[in-house]
């Protein structure tokens, strides 16, 4: 048994037309395309976007009750991962800036490895040292 859908998109078929066409990610242009399809009458059955998207039924569900709760903010709502927490952070990446800029300094990756175990009682590999310093605090041994 087909299953027609109820649903009514408040954004008008120019704006969603507009809007994919400058959608910047695969995910927000599929979500896009869905509701285009739906505004302008293309498609009205929801196996139907299940195939012309390649998502299973359950995903265009989802995508369907998330325009539903909040619109299309909510449709297109990015969701990322929280990812690691850092390993130097707060006094401890202070002290370390304070080192690498004073006269004395390290004289290596493995230098600040040990200062760190050591002085702030904090464990780091060295690739995770090397990286830090080099990328993200754009330092100089």
């Amino acid at each position: 048994m087909a299953r027609y859908l109820k649903l009514e998109i408040t954004e008008t078929a120019e704006y969603l037309e507009k809007s994919l066409k400058s959608a910047k990610s695969a995910s927000q242009k599929e979500r896009l395309q869905m509701l285009w399809w739906l505004k302008t009458g293309q498609v009205s059955q929801h196996h139907q976007l299940s195939q012309l998207l390649g998502r299973s039924p359950a995903s265009i569900t989802r995508w369907l009750q998330q325009y539903r709760q909040g619109g299309l903010a909510k449709l297109l709502e990015v969701k990322t991962a929280p990812g690691a927490q850092k390993k130097i952070q707060g006094e401890v990446l202070e002290k370390l800036k304070r080192r690498l800029k004073s006269p004395e300094g390290f004289s290596s990756y493995k230098a600040i490895v040990t200062w760190l175990d050591e002085e702030c009682g904090l464990k780091v590999k060295y690739d995770t040292v090397n990286r830090f310093v080099r990328e993200k605090l754009k330092a100089d041994l």
